[in-house]
């Protein structure tokens, strides 16, 4: 795939850069423009100037001190380096490559006054995969996210730490090694490097891109439990959802009837006496549903953030600069935190049919926890503790981010919006809901070859792609094996993608 900076980019763009899949380049047309907003704050650096903020100003509180233009360099530079204030472990490799290339777009944008040489260094830091090395902890959303934006700053101006070829080193041995000198910010691009949200987009977009996929890979893991569980199809009927008319309940209906065409085991229990099944099958398409719906609305949201100037102050087509709240990460943080819900909300369901497919009181006919000599064996006893043991963690992280605040800089910056937090948040939530449908599938996978009649197309599929690294549990073994391999096929979409009837 190959990237345009300055145009318009989406979840798509932003996770094939995440995960180097894509190459980079500077538009034309976004340089042209950059050049002329650098050319407005250019007409503000000399002695007569009027004073305004963020070229020739202190920061935050510090608002109202005039800087000399003399020390504009240094004014730029102890900026990076006072904000580089980050604790904790270090981002992921992914997420730091997101965050370079959210702050590359949005100072591509040409609203920030930035010399284009900036993007550019960005753009070969990603192209040789320097990553600077970014603690995760430090940004409460207020002006951006201030802290870790300000480590990868510092790698940009031959300081701070970076990891190359695998090994992390000195930001200054980094650009050595990429063969780039240090990058000598002029005025505003200090300020311009760490304001905004590209570190919470890092973090959550690509998160949130996986949200995308597993709200359609839990129709087929659900499927699949259903299909183990002698479930009825009668729920999914179009009429049913239609009387309601969400589109995320009519989309996961319409999906599940896909996977279940042409089942024999549905077909083998058409006149079995069963009146209900639990509402962990039955409402399939309401709760899977919502999820969906939730999840697109948090990506529109993204989608807006990714396409926006969240610079302050910002340079207006006009060339006046103009002083704002653009960074402000406040509805990033609440779409992540609907997003975590919803994933929730997706795990927990999920784990109930996993506990339904180990009971043989409810399981309809099954061994105890689906061994093939109960007793002797344990089976996928174990399976359902673990995922129980994710969804409650899950649930605990689940408490909204954005509903918190808690004042900063002297009370200037007085009401933040926890970002990064909910980004955080969001991405270990992520990654425990497809861990619980990754074993999910294991399980289910079990049930439909214990029932040996065949499930419905969209099933079968996905069951054939998990046999692939799975094998039928014949023998107690080590399962964590068997629940990674899983968890491969979830989290890059080829659950779903075999199962080949994506809704």
């Amino acid at each position: 795939m190959r990237v345009i900076v300055g145009e318009v980019i989406g979840l798509d763009e932003l996770m094939a850069v995440a995960e180097g899949r894509a190459d980079l380049a500077l538009g034309e047309a976004a340089r042209s423009r950059m050049e002329r907003s650098r050319a407005a704050v250019e007409r503000l650096l000399g002695p007569d100037a009027p004073a305004t903020y963020g070229i020739n100003t202190g920061f935050g509180a510090l608002a109202e001190i005039r800087i000399a233009p003399t020390q504009l360099h240094a004014l730029q530079r102890n900026l990076v380096r006072s904000h580089a204030v980050g604790v904790g472990p270090a981002l992921a490799r992914e997420a730091v490559r997101a965050m370079m290339l959210v702050r590359a777009q949005t100072l591509a944008l040409a609203r920030s006054g930035v010399r284009p040489v900036v993007v550019e260094r960005l753009l070969a830091l990603l192209a040789r995969d320097v990553v600077p090395h970014i603690p995760a902890q430090g940004s409460v959303g207020a002006c951006g996210d201030l802290a870790p934006l300000a480590h990868l700053a510092l790698v940009l101006i031959g300081e701070g730490r970076a990891t190359v070829d695998g090994e992390l080193v000195s930001g200054g041995e980094a650009l050595a090694r990429a063969a780039l000198e240090p990058l000598v910010l002029e005025a505003k691009e200090g300020l311009a490097l760490i304001n905004g949200t590209a570190a919470m987009l890092g973090v959550g977009g690509p998160a949130l891109g996986l949200a995308e996929r597993l709200v359609q890979t839990a129709d087929v893991t659900g499927a699949m439990s259903l299909e183990a569980l002698k479930g009825s199809v009668t729920p999914f009927h179009e009429e049913i959802l239609e009387a309601r008319r969400h589109p995320g309940a009519l989309a996961s209906a319409a999906h599940l009837r896909k996977l279940l065409v042409d089942s024999q085991i549905v077909q083998s229990h058409v006149d079995c006496g069963e009146v209900q099944d639990a509402y962990s099958l039955r409402c399939m398409p309401q709760v899977h549903g919502s999820a969906r719906d939730l999840v697109r609305f948090a990506a529109g949201v993204i989608a807006i953030e990714l396409d926006s100037v969240t610079d302050n102050p910002i340079v207006g087509l006009d060339g006046a600069i103009r002083s704002g709240g653009n960074f402000h990460g406040q509805p990033v943080a609440a779409a992540f935190d609907v997003a975590s819900i919803a994933l929730v909300d997706l795990a927990s369901i999920a784990e109930r049919r996993l506990a339904y497919l180990v009971d043989h009181h409810r399981n309809r006919g099954l061994p105890p926890f689906l061994a093939r000599q109960s007793g002797l064996h344990s089976g996928f006893m174990m399976a359902q503790v673990t995922a129980a043991s994710l969804v409650a963690e899950a649930r605990a992280m689940a408490v909204p981010r954005s509903a918190d605040s808690i004042p900063t800089s002297a009370e200037r910056e007085d009401h933040v919006s926890m970002g990064m937090t909910a980004a955080r948040a969001l991405a270990e939530i992520a990654r425990m809901c497809a861990w619980v449908l990754a074993i999910e599938a294991v399980v289910a996978g079990q049930g439909i070859t214990l029932r040996a009649l065949t499930p419905g197309v969209g099933v079968a599929r996905a069951l054939a792609c998990l046999r692939e690294v799975v094998a039928p549990l014949d023998d107690d073994r080590v399962l964590s094996g068997d629940f990674e391999a899983a968890l491969a096929l979830v989290e890059r979409g080829a659950l779903l993608q075999a199962a080949g009837c994506a809704g």
